[in-house]
């Protein structure tokens, strides 16, 4: 059985300690980080590899960054989502662990409905379906985990009738995400929780996480031939109730 987690940690310097907690504890064989908010030189590789693990970053000062740790062998590193050379931020990264082929992925937020950011997300969007539809190609293993910054649908939204068409719900983002699964990946958590709400995501802000006000807008994608052997998968919510959380928790799913 492999254990893939993808997680949030909103800053690795900050979080660093709970990071080492959640790899002590869980122990999972690959790991998919976005949001570090710091370069590669800064990455903790001691702390990582400590622990039996290989790390590969994609890093930038103070905002985004994205990293795969894995205790399988690394190799074919891609830094970068393909399509636009004068796009230099740190959003993508993906690799062969030995027989998966994993990427980490960090939408952008979008900022505003309409917005040059949300222009941008949306554009971001077609690189990454125009990418994914390659990979697709390979029919390997592939996993595509990551902060998507979309909520797929209304039950993915603790309050949906206040987020109409807001963003992270907008009818345009939620067209874009599901474009992915219509390539033919698989929503791990929708696979086998059909019906369930819940969230991976809670602001800082209006005391959302004590009133479980939140939004799944972290996912981890499955090609077909990965989606045969999911077995399981979840959110481990204990990690957002830790004191100095990211506002994020891991999202993790079992491959037989």
């Amino acid at each position: 059985m492999t254990l893939i987690v993808s997680w949030n940690v909103n800053s690795i310097r900050v979080r660093l300690e709970h990071l080492v907690q959640f790899l002590k504890n869980r122990q999972p064989d690959i790991m998919l980080l976005q949001e570090l908010k710091a370069q590669d030189e800064v990455f903790p590789y001691d702390e990582i590899q400590n622990l039996g693990y290989n790390a590969v970053i994609h890093g930038q000062k103070t905002y985004n960054g994205v990293a795969i740790l894995s205790k399988l062998p690394i190799s074919d590193v891609v830094k970068g989502l393909p399509g636009d050379d004068e796009d230099l931020e740190a959003r993508y990264i993906e690799a062969l662990c030995g027989p998966y082929h994993v990427a980490s992925v960090y939408v952008p937020n979008g900022q505003e409905v309409g917005s040059e950011k949300y222009h941008y997300k949306l554009k971001f969007y077609e690189r990454l379906y125009t990418h994914l539809q390659q990979l697709l190609r390979n029919n390997d293993q592939t996993i595509i985990g990551g902060d998507y910054n979309v909520a797929p649908y209304d039950i993915d939204v603790y309050d949906p009738e206040a987020w109409g068409n807001q963003i992270l719900c907008s009818i345009a983002e939620r067209n874009a995400f599901r474009k992915l699964l219509h390539l033919g990946y698989y929503d791990s958590f929708r696979a086998i929780h059909p019906n369930e709400k819940s969230f991976s995501w809670w602001d800082y802000r209006a005391g959302a996480w004590p009133k479980n006000e939140g939004l799944r807008i972290d996912h981890l994608l499955l090609s077909p031939k990965a989606t045969d052997g999911l077995l399981d998968t979840g959110v481990d919510k204990e990690m957002r109730a830790e004191t100095k959380a990211s506002d994020h928790a891991p999202v993790w799913c079992k491959l037989s």
